[in-house]
């Protein structure tokens, strides 16, 4: 076989080849203090910010975030009080699948929320009894862990915050916000 022909079928080999980019480096953008945007929504959290360095296939970016919640007691006649004692932390999690298309030179921006705590709260534990209702109403978050994954199934970073003091309803202040980020 002459030189050319074994070059042209290299070529057509690599060329015909399915192609599999491999995230590498994976990143939030903005520099090695980036941070994701954190807002209250009340009984959920939603986190917001863009990721780099990714490769082509869709990406599973999670949500994972603690809260103390607020709670409040219901009789059965509909008369409601905030208990002495609040239930136990919660944690909710959240996610958002984005496709390959929407991957843009190893960049996209991600918008991802929490789903909000079960409630009520089977047996009112921290009612005056189990005929009571108790509800969480409110939820004060202190801390998020944000997953991506590329292709689904491999993690590719992790985005772990810290927020202190907690949330209260509305956007989380960037310098209440201490994230540490792995890969």
């Amino acid at each position: 076989m002459n030189l050319a022909k074994i070059g042209l079928i290299g070529l057509l080999t690599f060329a015909l080849a399915p192609s599999l980019a491999v995230a590498s480096s994976v990143h939030l953008k903005g520099g090695g203090r980036a941070k994701p945007t954190f807002t209250d929504l009340g009984l959920t959290l939603n986190a917001t910010g863009a990721l780099s360095g990714l490769g082509n296939g869709d990406v599973l970016v999670t949500l994972a975030a603690m809260a103390d919640p607020q709670g409040q007691c219901c009789n059965p006649g509909g008369q409601c009080q905030v208990p002495g004692q609040n239930p136990a932390p919660v944690t909710v999690t959240g996610s958002e699948a984005i496709p390959a298309g929407a991957i843009k030179n190893g960049t996209t921006p991600f918008d991802v929320t929490t789903t909000p705590p079960v409630t009520p709260i089977a047996g009112a534990p921290d009612c005056p009894n189990t005929s009571w209702t108790e509800s969480i109403v409110d939820m004060a978050f202190t801390s998020a862990v944000i997953t991506v994954e590329q292709p689904v199934g491999t993690t590719v970073l992790t985005v772990s915050c810290a927020i202190s003091p907690p949330t209260s309803d509305g956007t989380v202040p960037a310098g209440t916000v201490t994230c540490v980020s792995s890969s």
